[in-house]
């Protein structure tokens, strides 16, 4: 097992450390195969769901994941937060609980976030497991049923309402913070009938933070575009919720901690050589594909690469002035 506590490309259930926009040095626990989520969500980086399902169970070993965790902080890394993220839906797990107060009874001095669809809330044992997390990070892009079922696509057995009546007894059971995120969706969930549901449901749900995201990178369809600023401040001000805050694309992840030239250097040379998609890229590289997704928006923002959709995904090239 590798024990360099710069970098968690050789374990198995850790990746990282990543340069997070909200969330600084992150490293990434992920416990659940590619792609496992109870949605395919239209606009996912991490590509179609090819395993829709609602059910939980261990999917990786927990005694495993711990023992990397063991293994990697235990030379004590400079890390913002602990993540639990990765591949699909991280509440899948049913371990996700006794992860979590293991991190946090041998290593109480990290941070923890975790990154969810929400989908699982109305399961109170599912909330009673995410207590011990510093911040949860949902999403809810739509508070109707159909707005729904277009942008999230989730499993039959997945309701809006029950998803709402989960996030707003999260809030009443949970002391951490609560970062509501919401991916605005041009011509989906930016109408007047949307916005008023949005806005009932997240006044109800009452989280620390809204946080509006859009589209940087293409999507699982090739139709969803990236909301225009206009579109993203409309949207804001149709939610009338004070703590709303627009996202946007960072000035720059090379100014985090976790920023790694060498990365960036390995994926523009692998590229020169051919183009790649990102799973490719992971699977050249050794990198989890959460973080090559990272450095792959970044050299796209910085101009160094450009996207292609073919029939087997997209694929990134050097861009000509490169």
């Amino acid at each position: 097992m590798n024990n360099d506590t710069n970098n968690a490309n050789n374990y198995r259930h850790l990746f990282g450390p990543v340069p997070s926009r909200r969330l600084g040095i992150s490293l990434g626990i992920d416990l659940v195969p590619p792609k496992t989520c109870n949605y395919n969500c239209i606009y996912c980086e991490c590509g179609r769901t090819t395993s829709l399902t609602a059910k939980r169970r261990e999917y990786v070993p927990t005694a495993e994941v711990t023992e990397e965790l063991d293994s990697y902080l235990s030379a004590s890394p400079r890390l913002d937060y602990i993540t639990f993220s990765g591949s699909g839906e991280p509440t899948l797990h049913s371990g996700t609980g006794e992860i979590c107060r293991y991190i946090k009874s041998k290593f109480p001095g990290y941070r923890i976030a975790l990154l969810t669809n929400g989908g699982l809330f109305s399961d109170k044992s599912v909330r009673d497991e995410v207590m011990d997390m510093d911040v949860i990070i949902p999403s809810l892009d739509s508070a109707t049923e159909a707005g729904f079922m277009k942008i999230d696509r989730p499993c039959s057995s997945v309701v809006i309402d029950e998803i709402i009546f989960g996030l707003a007894e999260l809030r009443k059971e949970f002391s951490g913070e609560i970062w509501l995120e919401i991916f605005v969706v041009p011509g989906l969930n930016d109408t007047e009938e949307e916005l008023a549901a949005l806005s009932e449901a997240v006044h109800r749900i009452a989280p620390d933070r809204v946080q509006l995201n859009t589209l940087d990178r293409p999507g699982v369809v090739d139709w969803i575009r990236a909301a225009t600023p206009e579109e993203m401040e409309r949207f804001a001000a149709g939610l009338g919720y004070e703590g709303t805050e627009i996202t946007g694309r960072p000035s720059s992840r090379s100014g985090i901690g976790s920023f790694s030239g060498d990365a960036v250097e390995q994926i523009m040379q692998t590229i020169r050589r051919r183009p790649c998609t990102a799973g490719d890229l992971s699977s050249v590289l050794g990198m989890h594909k959460n973080e090559v997704n990272k450095y792959i928006q970044l050299l796209i923002e910085e101009g160094r690469i450009r996207e292609k959709r073919e029939n087997r995904g997209i694929f990134f090239r050097i861009s000509e002035e490169n």
